[in-house]
């Protein structure tokens, strides 16, 4: 088979990266990977979740973040880029990630599930990006474990993500009560207005 350079810049990045063993203040927590840059728009929402709790983008290995917790972002193609979907999960042990969120879409959604088999014992959250997703995400068989969302729901993958990680920094368990504690408010503030104004004038003012 053969090896576009762009790919093999990459796979060569990431097997540094794992001969490099930095600290875990310097790697990435969580990794998210996509089948195809098309698939963004939905898998924002894992980006959005995580920087909502704090986390920030690692984009250049040589100069991270100063978060404490940091994620890292590529497209990974279990058909088109094979061999660097295998670089990617052999190697995620090695460079520090502890969770990776998988997003792929169409009927052979199988970058999650492949990714799950190869990096594990690294937790891995699956997102299908359709509805069409779902099942080929969601096959996996005894003895080969992924943990996955509904079709498009990245964000909840994030908020999976964070939990796993949480277990080992009671920082992060901190931020996802304060952001549970957020969401009560919310409801209990529309609940009230709900019931202070009747119905057809929270309706109308909505």
């Amino acid at each position: 088979m053969t090896r576009s350079t762009q790919v093999q810049d990459l796979i060569d990045l990431l097997e540094s990266e794992a001969d490099r063993d930095r600290p875990d203040e310097e790697t990435p927590d969580v990794g998210i990977v996509m089948g195809s840059d098309s698939d963004l728009d939905t898998m924002y929402g894992a980006y959005e979740a995580l920087t909502e709790l704090g986390f920030e983008e690692v984009t250049d290995y040589d100069d991270p973040p100063e978060s404490r917790y940091t994620f890292e972002t590529f497209v990974v193609s279990a058909h088109r880029t094979p061999e660097l979907m295998y670089a990617y999960g052999e190697t995620a042990r090695e460079r520090g990630l502890d969770v990776i969120i998988a997003g792929a879409g169409g009927k052979s959604a199988d970058l999650p599930n492949m990714t799950a088999s190869i990096a594990y014992p690294i937790p891995v959250v699956g997102v299908p990006v359709q509805e069409k997703s779902v099942s080929s995400v969601i096959g996996m068989p005894t003895g080969a474990p992924i943990v996955a969302v509904d079709a498009g729901k990245s964000f909840n993958a994030a908020l999976s993500a964070v939990q796993i990680l949480s277990r080992a920094h009671s920082e992060l368990e901190e931020r996802l009560d304060e952001y549970h504690d957020g969401l009560q408010d919310q409801v209990g503030d529309v609940s009230k207005r709900l019931h202070r104004e009747g119905t057809e004038r929270f309706r109308d003012e909505r």
